[in-house]
């Protein structure tokens, strides 16, 4: 009696630690930022520094889709806490924000990304660290190429923009191009996919210029480039280049048809920097973006940033935006038990139209670069406007 006794006690004492074991599964198999309630998704960028002034806006974005998706109930009742570090859009900066992110925040996943420098040095990390990462605003063509399953961006590519710069002005009938590009990280980005733009078109710029990417006086490159006769110019360039550049350019008269990149889609901004709207008439813009800012179709986004932030509503917020829907649809598709596996796979065959972008966002497993049309843009009538849509292939 005593053996069936400790027998029946054994057998309860097992079945007991079956039910501690089987109750205590979902702790032990809960994915990293994810709880009954939230879940945590990291963002990285110059949230101080020089470039600060264009990585919020693209951060706000992102947190406005989530605040939105929040006060609706969350994504499968969970909301999202967005959980941001600093790296001032430097590599020295951005590996230590990146691990910060990563160790201490510990997300689900990352939605950030606003400078490809610093996105360039972050990129090992984030994979050594296995994390889905949503690119928002970075450019360089090597953090999608090639492909790595960790990796999506829905920014629009180096190369894209350079050959949409390059296309924009042969459409016009253009054939004496100018090219004048900034000296760092991102300009050699795309100095080099736009050389080889030049080639598959089989034609040779009329000029290659450097300039600094801070400069106070262009003129001696201005009139290097007025010398060559060009009929358009590639501004390879951000806005603390392209302003000197296109004061000095407007001074002596250079004026053709200027092409710049999502970096110049903000040319009201550009035109009160220079001080005179005349200096950026022949100014077009291709940007990842699909609207200008006062579009009705951006509208209810445009109330929303502007309440929340106080921002000036422009387009470096639409990146923010889209990579912001992009994460919550992906979110959604994975489920109300989401993984890291998980996630990557939707994303890795995720389609999703976006409210801010010209065409939807299209992922594949063998293209992580999910961005594929740009918007053409001008100053008319005062204000930002959009004249088109270019789909640019290689």
């Amino acid at each position: 009696m005593g053996g069936r006794h400790m027998r029946t006690l054994t057998m309860t004492g097992l079945a007991s630690v079956a039910a501690l074991s089987l109750m205590a599964a979902p702790a032990a198999l809960a994915e990293t930022g994810v709880t009954a309630d939230t879940i945590v998704i990291g963002g990285m960028g110059g949230l101080t520094g020089p470039s600060a002034g264009l990585i919020i806006p693209q951060l706000n974005g992102v947190q406005a889709v989530f605040e939105e998706v929040n006060a609706a109930g969350g994504v499968h009742g969970r909301k999202i806490v967005y959980a941001k570090q600093d790296d001032e859009c430097l590599p020295s900066r951005g590996v230590g924000a990146v691990k910060k992110l990563i160790h201490e925040e510990k997300p689900f996943m990352i939605v950030g990304g606003g400078c490809s420098n610093a996105a360039i040095a972050q990129k090992p990390e984030v994979i050594e660290a296995k994390i889905p990462w949503v690119i928002v605003a970075s450019t360089a063509d090597s953090l999608t190429e090639p492909v790595n399953p960790y990796v999506f961006t829905t920014m629009s590519a180096a190369w894209m923009e350079v050959y949409g710069q390059l296309q924009l002005a042969l459409d016009q009938g253009k054939t004496r191009i100018a090219v004048v590009w900034q000296p760092d990280a991102w300009g050699k980005a795309r100095l080099e996919p736009m050389k080889q733009a030049f080639k598959a078109k089989g034609i040779e710029p009329v000029s290659i210029q450097e300039i600094a990417v801070e400069p106070t006086d262009t003129t001696p490159t201005v009139l290097q480039i007025q010398a060559t006769k060009p009929d358009a110019v590639l501004l390879l360039l951000f806005p603390k280049a392209a302003v000197p550049f296109l004061r000095d350019a407007y001074k002596v008269g250079l004026q053709p048809l200027m092409v710049g990149g999502s970096p110049l889609g903000e040319i009201d901004v550009l035109a009160k920097g220079v001080g005179s709207p005349d200096s950026v008439k022949n100014l077009r813009a291709v940007t990842a973006a699909g609207y200008g800012v006062d579009d009705p179709q951006v509208a209810k986004w445009k109330g929303i940033v502007e309440k929340r932030f106080g921002d000036r509503f422009n387009v470096l917020h639409m990146y923010g935006i889209s990579a912001g829907q992009f994460a919550v649809e992906a979110l959604k598709q994975a489920g109300p038990e989401p993984t890291r596996e998980k996630i990557l796979q939707v994303m890795s065959n995720l389609t999703v139209k976006t409210d801010t972008y010209a065409g939807p966002l299209e992922c594949k497993p063998t293209d992580h670069q999910c961005h594929k049309a740009l918007g053409i843009f001008a100053f008319q009538d005062g204000r930002v406007t959009g004249i088109g849509v270019t789909k640019p292939t290689r």
